[in-house]
């Protein structure tokens, strides 16, 4: 803790924002789910400041692919479209019954059937991870759905499934988690059949680490969720982002009568743009996953954002110019070049491009110093020390109390497997069901305007 001139206090926090690269093996097992997420962790390692506070983000969706846990062959197939059918056959037992009781696609069925011990295995993770570092970690986020605690059980209320991220403190325990409000198309029921967040609910959340406010990916690029956490007095926005196409290409989804630009030019508009224009969100922290998982291709460059005077130089996303305001910034694999030249690196990069420089995307660590006025201390009558906030929603009270041990999710294991592969036969059949699970996924973008996840 220091203070300025003028006898306030301030407080500097050590952001960190990992760019990993994802594959399928990493999602098979437990075992590989957690040494992936832990490897982010030892390459942050050497930005964290020691005996300082500091503040982790993670990226998109980084849970979606435990969906693919077990089913080994599955991922062998190299596509999606396949992999979800063999799934299905796979799981029958589990998702049939889903889908007839509660009336959900095969794809929601699906990811519910194995949600459970998916969503537990993912917060016993962040949980040690945040403890073992000592770091605030914003997990990246996974589909969640709502759940209760029930007679010392933590149990699904609903058939909502939700884009959400998880926040956790130095100790482990909850500081809250918020839902991705904006879906994009391939999130939505032609896709993976995810169901939107309420604007309502999301909140700002007071930590040492700062006023912290999430707007998952293209969340990030609307003035709703921006204007909400505003006047709830964000001062930094974690973007975690999954961008499901060639970064160098152009932006998936723009007005009517307008010509599409350059990915990157459109990329602006969130992170680096809020800071630059807010006088509220002082700082921004955008990571993004790169990485061919199966057939999709995931693409960018993360960044953290903030005053232009803090700035160490004016700098910029590759195909636009630099500009003040990027604190830190993740190259992409080569600086600069002719726009067309780019375009098809973009696209030998991509997935089933047979190019020797298919998937040799850019990985790393980045790390900025912020610089936040001292909060207020909180009311005495808030409970301290690990206890409920009384601004928590009913299921942050649920995923609080399993991270503290007092609740646990029912006994299920990963999803229960047939005995045998008799059910190939209905092959032909479950294909169209694969498809509502991830064949639009093929081509994930979950395009908003500018064509990322």
């Amino acid at each position: 803790m220091t203070s300025d001139s003028a006898g306030g206090g301030t407080r500097q926090v050590r952001a960190v924002a990992v760019q990993p690269k994802w594959s399928a093996d990493a999602f098979l097992t437990g075992a590989r789910f957690r040494a992936w997420m832990s490897g982010q962790l030892v390459a942050a390692r050497p930005h964290l400041r020691p005996g300082g506070t500091n503040l982790v983000v993670l990226t998109e969706l980084n849970g979606l692919p435990l969906v693919l846990r077990g089913g080994w062959l599955a991922a062998r197939t190299g596509r999606f479209e396949w992999a979800a059918a063999l799934l299905f056959v796979h799981h029958l037992p589990s998702v049939l019954p889903l889908m007839l009781r509660e009336r959900v696609s095969p794809v929601r069925a699906l990811q519910l059937a194995g949600a459970d011990a998916n969503v537990a295995l993912y917060l016993d993770t962040c949980r040690d991870l945040a403890r073992e570092y000592g770091v605030y970690l914003v997990c990246g986020s996974v589909p969640m759905p709502e759940y209760r605690v029930r007679g010392g059980r933590v149990r699904r209320a609903g058939s909502a499934l939700r884009n959400q991220t998880v926040m956790l403190a130095p100790d482990g325990s909850l500081v809250g988690a918020t839902s991705k409000v904006h879906l994009t198309p391939d999130e939505e029921g032609g896709g993976v059949d995810l169901s939107p967040g309420r604007l309502e609910d999301v909140r700002v959340y007071g930590t040492p680490a700062g006023e912290l406010g999430v707007a998952i990916s293209l969340d990030a690029f609307r003035a709703d969720v921006i204007s909400r956490l505003e006047r709830l007095g964000c001062t930094v926005l974690l973007q975690p982002d999954a961008n499901g196409s060639p970064w160098t290409g152009l932006e998936g989804i723009y007005p009517e009568g307008q010509a599409p630009r350059d990915q990157p030019l459109a990329w602006l508009e969130s992170a680096w743009q809020v800071t630059a224009t807010s006088r509220q969100i002082r700082y921004a922290v955008n990571p993004m996953v790169v990485g061919n998982l199966l057939d999709l291709t995931f693409d960018g460059q993360s960044a953290i954002t903030g005053p232009a005077d803090e700035a160490p130089a004016a700098r910029g996303y590759v195909m636009t110019p630099p500009r003040p305001g990027f604190l830190a910034l993740m190259p992409w694999v080569t600086p600069d070049g002719p726009r067309d030249a780019l375009r098809a690196l973009g696209k030998r990069l991509r997935a089933g491009s047979g190019d020797a420089r298919e998937n040799g995307y850019v990985t790393g660590v980045l790390h900025a110093d912020l610089h936040l006025p001292s909060p207020p201390p909180p009311p005495a009558s808030l409970p301290q020390g690990g206890m409920d906030d009384p601004a928590w929603r009913e299921d942050e009270r649920a995923l609080a109390a399993y991270l503290r041990g007092e609740a646990r999710f029912a006994p299920s294991g990963p999803l229960r497997l047939m005995g045998g592969w008799w059910p190939l036969a209905l092959l032909p059949v479950l294909l169209w069901a694969a498809r509502q699970v991830m064949g639009r996924v093929q081509h994930t973008r979950a395009v908003d305007r500018t064509g990322k996840r």
